[in-house]
């Protein structure tokens, strides 16, 4: 017999301690791991910081998170975790895992930024580390070191108590493409888990469960091929692709009013051709088709290959065709929503400072958001919306239908400010990004604790899966076995921007903090016109 957990002998694993203490025990030894592994979270804190500071100065897009990966596969490694990579065919994507015996609980994060938005933290206006460069403008720096931090401390404390589990940690590899998390899920990386945990920035601080608001969706590039000519000497040889790409366009636009309210779809023009003088013998357009359900989905991005069909047969050019991303509808698990929820509302918002406020205010009124401020207390647990026209998508939704899943929403960003924008950068290397980072991870930590000592939690949550959530709708995977990851998309993009990025990359051991380092005062409350 192994002693462990407050000194109950384990037989067989926790489970069986706990059977054998009363009601009330059961809650009082949970409520003392739990106080254990906050206290564990804080003695991070620092940790976190440089976690999050280190991966906003990285500034990397989709597919290109590689100093990203390095930096957290090294600390999860020297830290006893067990690191895979390369995983799914996606050079940045890799799994980190630790323990025996028990459940497997997955958690995860996004790692990747968006484009053109490279901002310095703590600067409440526009104002770039390297212009035009990609930058963390929704945020998505702090989430893999929110995981991590939680990790640790819930590791620390199964180890001193004894109590087997099994951890692993995974990246959300390109999720502003829509194209990693599918990929994950195609490869079985999730096979054996029995719960996944994902955290996602936010300005609050909740989960939610059932159907959620939003879309899932189809990404997909469309390529003609057509025929070079003299444009000003002898078009009449030529074939243009260009106008096949403007004619589905168009033949796009005209549809979509006869499709439903809750559709959202947008398109860019990856390739236009070479020169005017020049019939553009091949031109691209890169859509994103969403929709609520994976019937619709489908239904619209068959309706997309049609019109894309009939403009090459306009303008006799050849269409190809390539899934660049997909995402699934999400649906979330409502007993394990409810167990973080729990957590979540006993950890409660961070202790914003004046300071926090007077900085929050100022962003707030410098890009024309409500003078709010930061909450004060948490939100309430989100249950499926009675209307959903919310049009954005996430491919934790993949996920969700493969293993029982929840998302964790924590408060490291300002209220009111725009998303893949320069803007939802500004708070994401400053004490607001830090505190909600620490806040979250003593509410997954904990979450992790009740799954690993409760099994009826675990029960629950299976049970809710397979006889709610998968009982009429099953998971209708996007990807067929021929379509590989766009891995290339941004390569380009990154090789551009890298070489200036890395000048600014943050040091850890000769500075405090990112700000500190950049030279940026906190906090920063000059006041410019609204834009």
């Amino acid at each position: 017999m192994k002693q462990g957990f407050r000194g109950s002998a384990l037989v067989g694993g926790v489970a069986v301690c706990l059977a054998l203490l009363s009601g009330s025990a059961i809650a009082a030894e949970t409520a003392a791991l739990k106080a254990e592994v906050v206290k564990a979270v804080e003695a991070r804190g620092k940790l976190a910081q440089q976690m999050t500071d280190s991966i906003f100065s990285f500034g990397e897009i989709g597919f290109e998170e590689s100093e990203t990966s390095r930096y957290v596969t090294g600390i999860l490694e020297k830290n006893g975790f067990k690191v895979t990579r390369g995983v799914a065919g996606l050079p940045t994507g890799w799994t980190a895992t630790w323990g025996s015996g028990g459940p497997l609980i997955a958690l995860g994060s996004d790692i990747d930024g968006v484009p053109q938005a490279s901002q310095k933290p703590g600067v409440p206006y526009h104002d770039p580390i390297v212009a035009g460069a990609p930058g963390h403008g929704e945020g998505h720096n702090s989430g893999i070191p929110l995981v991590v931090v939680a990790a640790l401390a819930a590791k620390e404390v199964m180890q001193r108590e004894g109590i087997p589990g099994r951890l692993m940690i995974w990246p959300g590899v390109a999720e502003e493409l829509l194209s990693g998390k599918a990929w994950f899920v195609r490869a079985g990386v999730f096979k054996e888990a029995d719960a996944v945990l994902f955290a996602h920035v936010s300005s609050g601080f909740t989960t939610s469960w059932g159907e959620a608001a939003g879309t899932g969706m189809i990404s997909a590039s469309y390529t003609f091929d057509g025929k070079a000519a003299h444009s000003g000497a002898s078009p009449w040889f030529g074939r243009s692709a260009l106008d096949a790409v403007e004619l589905m366009n168009m033949g796009w636009n005209m549809r979509r009013e006869h499709l439903r309210l809750q559709q959202r779809s947008h398109y860019v023009i990856t390739n236009g051709g070479d020169q005017p003088n020049v019939v553009p013998p091949q031109a691209s357009v890169w859509y994103y088709f969403r929709e609520q359900s994976f019937d619709r989905i489908l239904e619209n991005f068959a309706i997309g290959n049609r019109i894309a069909d009939a403009a090459a047969a306009m303008t006799d050019t050849k269409v190809s065709r390539r899934i660049l991303g997909v995402a699934a509808p999400r649906h979330f698990n409502k007993p394990l929503a409810e167990a973080a929820w729990a957590n979540i509302s006993a950890v409660g918002m961070p202790t914003w400072s004046a300071d926090d406020q007077a900085f929050a205010k100022t962003v707030q009124h410098n890009l024309g958001a409500p003078e709010d401020g930061l909450k004060a207390k948490v939100d309430a647990l989100r249950p499926p919306p009675e209307e959903n026209y919310i049009g954005g998508s996430d491919d934790i939704g993949d996920i969700s239908w493969t293993v029982p899943t929840i998302t964790l929403t924590y408060p490291s960003n300002i209220p009111g400010i725009p998303a893949h924008h320069w803007g939802s950068a500004i708070a994401m290397a400053t004490p607001i990004a830090h505190k909600g980072v620490v806040n979250g991870a003593k509410a997954m930590a904990m979450t992790v604790l009740d799954l690993m000592t409760k099994p009826a939690l675990l029960t629950g949550a299976k049970a809710y899966f397979t006889d709610v959530q998968t009982k009429d709708q099953k998971y209708v995977p996007f990807l067929s076995a021929e379509d590989t990851p766009p891995i290339l998309l941004n390569r380009k993009r990154m090789d551009e921007f890298r070489p200036e990025l890395r000048k600014h990359y943050y040091n850890p051991a000769r500075y405090g903090s990112y700000m500190e380092q950049l030279g940026v005062r906190y906090p920063n409350t000059e006041r410019r016109t609204p834009e």
